[in-house]
């Protein structure tokens, strides 16, 4: 078993009980302690556990929970944002769109648009646009992570790279008043950053709770971006830094219903 399905199990029995120890894990999946350690360091660095003195405890966090349930955090203001920026993107134009449950909304909304060339690493939005009118849909290529239908790793990084698109959507598990956009997991950082660097034109979809929350890896500046579609003004100091880029921030309205 890779390391990357050995993680995704300790994710797994740690949601259904909470607490493991080394010990245990290292009886479950006939490695060595230190291979188990090594495994919850890197789910700790990447907010997705917490390690303890023998082992590790389930943590409740945005990057942690289920998917589905992340899926109906924030919903409406998802909704209003990716409405917002399919507006950016014309007809009978290519875009990529990364993990992500606010750019599955992008994707909903670019459901009515004739002609679209849609790549993405996230199997909900291929699947959301089959029968829709896009011409073309290209499912990134690699191993699939069940938890939540994300192609990750260094093969979806090469496939990506064999395209250029007229436009990147990506989002992100976090952001800094001083302009970094941020995420949780290297994996999910090398695809989004190849997306960008395959784009023509970049979008950022993240709604303003990400300015709370803390995560250790860079994806890129606001000021590498052409547009940040966001639900409410972000701090000054991010419209400071996003100006210097010519970032243009996009704040979607909300409908009362």
């Amino acid at each position: 078993m890779d390391a990357e399905s050995r993680q995704d199990q300790i994710l797994s029995q740690l949601k259904a009980k909470a607490r493991l120890s080394v010990e245990e894990l290292t009886a479950h999946f006939g490695v060595s302690s230190q291979t188990i350690r090594a495994d919850l360091r890197e789910l700790h660095g990447r907010g997705l556990l917490k390690r303890t003195h023998g082992g590790a405890v389930h943590v409740d966090t945005a990057s942690s929970r289920e998917y589905g349930a992340r899926r109906m955090l924030n919903l409406r203001q998802k909704e209003a944002m990716g409405a917002l920026a399919a507006t950016l993107i014309p007809d009978e134009s290519s875009v990529t769109l990364n993990i992500g449950t606010s750019t599955e909304q992008v994707a909903r909304a670019l459901s009515g648009h004739s002609g679209l060339m849609v790549l993405s690493n996230n199997i909900n939005i291929i699947n959301a646009l089959i029968g829709t009118r896009p011409k073309e849909l290209v499912l990134v290529g690699g191993a699939v992570r069940q938890s939540d239908g994300a192609i990750v790793g260094e093969d979806a990084v090469e496939f990506i790279s064999r395209y250029k698109v007229d436009f990147a959507v990506i989002g992100a598990s976090a952001m800094d008043a001083d302009g970094a956009i941020l995420d949780f997991d290297a994996r999910e950082v090398s695809v989004a950053r190849a997306i960008l660097r395959n784009a023509r034109t970049r979008i950022l979809v993240c709604d303003g709770s990400k300015f709370d929350i803390a995560a250790p890896i860079r994806i890129c500046d606001v000021a590498e971006l052409d547009y940040v579609v966001t639900d409410r003004p972000p701090p000054e100091q991010f419209i400071a830094r996003a100006r210097q880029g010519q970032t243009e921030i996009l704040v979607a309205e909300q409908s009362d219903g």
